[in-house]
């Protein structure tokens, strides 16, 4: 039996003129351009409410603009024990461009991880449009803080 037995046949359409903004949009930011989404209506469904003032939070960052996991968690009003959670919000983030969880890195320059396909890989390649300095350091990269302090604005995350 296939598996789309009793659907119709799918077919080709042309996306609405607010869907096609967004991925003329998307396709312009990964050209370079500079581009805001912050205008873009996002349902994120049912979140759990922490999760929902991290996005809340996230979508106010602007082009070029990094964070920490624990700065996040420090500005929500929340301990460092939080920059976990914070971290695993963004692992959970349905829409990662919209939703800019590839400006909110790890402690000391770290890149941390990404969850769109790509990975950290795709996310340096996002935060180098973005004019965000990569170093090419051990493993999954750091990054060169313009403003050191910025680097060092940050919890340790909880041991497991």
């Amino acid at each position: 039996m296939r598996c789309s037995a009793g659907f119709p046949a799918p077919f080709r359409s042309m996306p609405s003129p607010p869907v096609e903004g967004v991925v003329d949009a998307v396709v312009r930011y990964f050209a370079g351009a500079k581009v805001d989404f912050d205008a873009v209506p996002v349902d994120m469904g049912r979140q759990d409410a922490f999760f929902a003032q991290v996005y809340a939070f996230v979508r106010g960052l602007g082009w070029g603009e990094t964070t920490t996991y624990g700065a996040v968690a420090k500005a929500l009003g929340a301990g460092p024990e939080f920059a976990r959670d914070v971290g695993q919000a963004m692992a959970s983030n349905p829409v990662p461009l919209i939703v800019p969880c590839h400006r909110v890195t790890g402690a000391g320059g770290k890149i941390g991880g990404f969850s769109a396909p790509g990975g950290a890989k795709l996310k340096a390649h996002m935060l180098a449009l973005e004019g965000i300095a990569i170093e090419a350091a051990t493993g999954r990269g750091r990054i060169a803080f313009e403003d050191e302090a910025q680097a060092g604005f940050d919890f340790e995350p909880r041991p497991p």
